[in-house]
């Protein structure tokens, strides 16, 4: 088995062929086939959408995915929430000295073919070999330039009272899965991260109904996280009913056997939306045709602002108050 060593970082042969036989072979493009320091790339007629990010997963391989994935449908998703359409990708790689290059190929092959269903390009990085133990195996950063049609005005601080609240599918699934992988809990379960671009969902949504207010894909913190700060820069309440939150079993019970909440769970590959009442059902179809928004549903409705941001009905009738999460139940998760 080969193994990355510091000598792939040096900028000489090792890193040539580093960057020609493995990064180049799956992000292969026209732009970075020109190899400059930067890429030239064709301007846009609209507004663009630019984001950052950093991943520092701990397992980098688990299931449903790995950190090269989450890193690509991370940065896309971002572009997504503003609803631009994703175009290019920039990726920096901090890699420790031992790390196994048949692993380092697996996780490139993945952020490739990640990239192609986003309908993004990967066009420039850079590559970082550090001593063992300087970082933990390996640590990814990326950047996403989008584009956003005309006509287009999605922000948190948009949402309106009596707009319909949309989850577009179950809540939780990335968090618990990464929790049953890292902990080894012995338990059986077949849950996989959500991990997955839904530039395409986002797409279908605005076809449906171009004066989407809000869009915001709960990562760390989880969907109360997310409402929570939806709610505040909209200086409005949200209201969300627990019997409609599609939370599956699985999720669940890892939750009441650790003493977690589901709504504060990272997700990696659900959306929550905001939109106008009298277009939530419109969207919602839109959302059930597609792959990755079969089991949306409609969980809530923005309120007048009330003493609370965010609260939710259970099924006796009574109301509990969700604040923005303190401290990560579990770190390291993205």
């Amino acid at each position: 088995m080969e193994f990355i060593t510091l000598a792939h970082g040096a900028g000489g042969s090792l890193t040539a062929s580093l960057i020609k036989d493995l990064f180049r072979k799956h992000f292969d493009n026209e732009y970075l086939a020109e190899a400059h320091d930067s890429a030239r790339l064709p301007g846009f007629a609209g507004k663009l959408a630019f984001t950052t990010d950093s991943y520092v997963i701990d397992p980098l391989v688990f299931p449903g995915g790995n950190i090269g994935k989450l890193a690509v449908c991370g940065t896309v998703n971002d572009l997504a929430m503003s609803g631009a359409r994703p175009r290019y990708i920039s990726c920096g790689f901090i890699i420790e000295d031992g790390l196994p290059l048949s692993l380092l190929e697996t996780v490139v092959a993945s952020m490739a073919s990640a990239a192609k269903e986003a309908g993004a390009m990967i066009v420039t990085g850079d590559t970082k070999v550090v001593n063992k133990g300087a970082a933990d195996k390996l640590f990814i950063n990326t950047s996403g330039i989008g584009e956003i049609a005309a006509g287009i005005d999605i922000c948190g601080g948009n949402a309106r009272s009596g707009d319909a609240v949309i989850v577009s599918g179950t809540l939780g699934d990335h968090g618990a899965a990464i929790m049953v992988a890292r902990e080894q809990l012995g338990l059986e379960t077949s849950l996989e991260s959500d991990c997955a671009p839904l530039g395409g969902l986002v797409a279908d949504m605005l076809e449906a109904c171009p004066d989407i207010r809000v869009l915001r894909d709960p990562t760390r913190g989880g969907a109360a996280t997310a409402l929570n700060e939806i709610a505040e820069q909209s200086r409005l309440g949200i209201e969300i009913n627990e019997e409609e939150l599609p939370i599956r079993p699985a999720v669940r019970g890892i939750c009441e056997i650790l003493g977690l909440d589901p709504l504060y769970l990272a997700n990696e590959g659900k959306l929550l939306a905001v939109v106008p009442g009298c277009d939530c059902a419109s969207v919602l179809k839109a959302m059930r045709n597609h792959p990755y928004g079969k089991e949306a549903a409609i969980i809530g409705r923005v309120t007048p602002k009330d003493r609370c941001s965010l609260v939710m009905r259970t099924p006796f009738g009574s109301r509990r108050i969700l604040d923005m999460m303190v401290s990560d139940p579990l770190p390291r998760i993205c």
